[in-house]
């Protein structure tokens, strides 16, 4: 599995993940650059993800909404902070309403991703920091960590298309 690791720390705030992937940054960084390619992944299996917008730019907006099983819809927001292609991205990561619009009542989540060459493969270690121990518990109850296995686990398939095509 591509997830190595996980790690939530209550006294930090944060919730990590460490995965590896037979590629090199560079194409594991298109995962997240590309709208398309990323909508493949971001999102549990049985919640996939649809951007409607993906501003890849510093101060750059995206939105986007998961559907469930049911057909009902999860919509959510990011502002890119920081990019350095190919190795380090930051955004802040939120829930937003119907419209797109930020829930403020959730906070936002603080998201950092660094990749890494490590042994000819890629180290990606996502950090998220959480704004306070509520809303890392609230969102914890929602299924992040296992939403967010699973939608690593979604990536080696996506790179394995690259060599076979």
């Amino acid at each position: 599995m591509t997830v190595i690791s996980s790690n939530t720390d209550t006294e930090a705030l944060t919730l990590t993940f460490v995965a590896d992937f037979d590629a090199s940054p560079e194409r594991v960084w298109q995962l997240w650059e590309d709208p398309r390619q990323l909508e493949r992944w971001w999102g549990p299996p049985t919640w996939p993800a649809t951007f409607e917008r993906h501003d890849f730019v510093p101060g750059g907006r995206s939105n986007y909404f998961m559907t469930g099983p049911d057909g009902e819809k999860g919509p959510g927001w990011w502002v890119t902070t920081l990019i350095q292609p190919p190795r380090r991205l930051e955004f802040e990561d939120g829930f937003a309403d119907e419209n797109g619009d930020p829930i403020l009542e959730m906070g936002s989540v603080r998201a950092v991703l660094t990749l890494e060459e490590a042994d000819g493969r890629t180290r990606m270690t996502t950090v998220s920091t959480f704004a306070s121990l509520e809303q890392m518990q609230q969102i914890s109850e929602l299924g992040m960590e296992e939403g967010m296995r699973q939608a690593m686990g979604q990536i080696d398939r996506l790179l394995a298309e690259d060599d076979s095509a």
